[in-house]
């Protein structure tokens, strides 16, 4: 009696294995494209592994009983932007793959319509169509003979007109503006520049030698690098306390110039 109960006992553990259920989940956007999912066998043997796939909770009608199918996103009358969230569900101890997530990353299309400087107000100001997917605008203004981040916002992604502003710090002279987005290709698309030319009087900076602290002229960033090109300190005000750099020779970028300055 008790090798039968054992042998009951083992028919029902591979009975309760064979009917495990994992899921996966996969989100992303819509880009027009399709998911192509490999399909192993069940580890039983018996039957594939996914038994159910669901598209933003509705079940797909695709065919996957066969190694290798494709999850037809064309049927749930998705709009090119559109959140997407599939589930696939599988037997335990064999796992599906998806061959192309990269389809349901958001990408970097869109088009500048118009890019300038709110002089009144201190503000870049640009508007975009042809956005597939939210993604991040990074905002960045020439200065020191190079491109520096000074802002970022996050992007509607939506196809229609989308307006957008962020805060800038002119300095005097010209300025240059401009906006990029970097999508999962890790390839940056830049914006048209837009320019303003400052009327303010140049920045200046006292003393050369300083033991404590060096004044600005005016409001200014800066970055202060030392002799080696290491990013020492960076900030935004009339002055800025150097008293704890060792002594020696330092760079400072401050305005639109670079200088040097000797700390006592």
């Amino acid at each position: 009696m008790k090798k039968v109960l054992n042998i009951i006992f083992l028919f029902f553990l591979i009975a309760i294995n064979s009917f495990a259920q994992k899921e996966q989940l996969i989100e992303g956007v819509y880009q027009g494209e399709n998911l192509f999912v490999m399909n192993p066998f069940a580890s039983t043997g018996v039957g594939f592994c996914v038994y159910e796939v669901t598209v933003n909770n509705e079940i797909t009608t695709d065919e996957i009983n066969s190694s290798a199918f494709e999850i037809d996103l064309s049927l749930f009358q998705l709009k090119i932007g559109d959140h997407v969230s599939i589930i696939i569900k599988h037997k335990d101890n064999c796992t599906p793959k998806v061959l192309n997530l990269d389809v349901l990353k958001s990408k970097s299309t869109y088009k500048v319509v118009e890019i300038d400087v709110d002089r009144k107000n201190n503000k870049l100001r640009w508007t975009t169509t042809n956005e597939n997917g939210s993604l991040e605008f990074t905002i960045e203004q020439f200065k020191w003979k190079k491109w520096v981040k000074i802002a970022s916002v996050e992007g509607k992604g939506s196809s229609g007109l989308n307006k957008y502003s962020a805060d800038i710090e002119p300095h005097s002279g010209l300025n240059k503006f401009r906006v990029k987005q970097i999508d999962f290709s890790k390839k940056p698309r830049y914006s048209p520049e837009a320019t303003y030319r400052s009327l303010d009087p140049e920045v200046t900076f006292s003393p050369d030698k300083p033991k404590n602290e060096i004044i600005f002229s005016a409001k200014t960033d800066y970055e202060i690098y030392n002799y080696y090109g290491k990013l020492i300190t960076k900030g935004s005000g009339d002055k800025v306390d150097v008293s704890k750099l060792k002594k020696g020779e330092y760079f400072i970028n401050y305005d639109n110039a670079m200088g040097t300055f000797t700390k006592k």
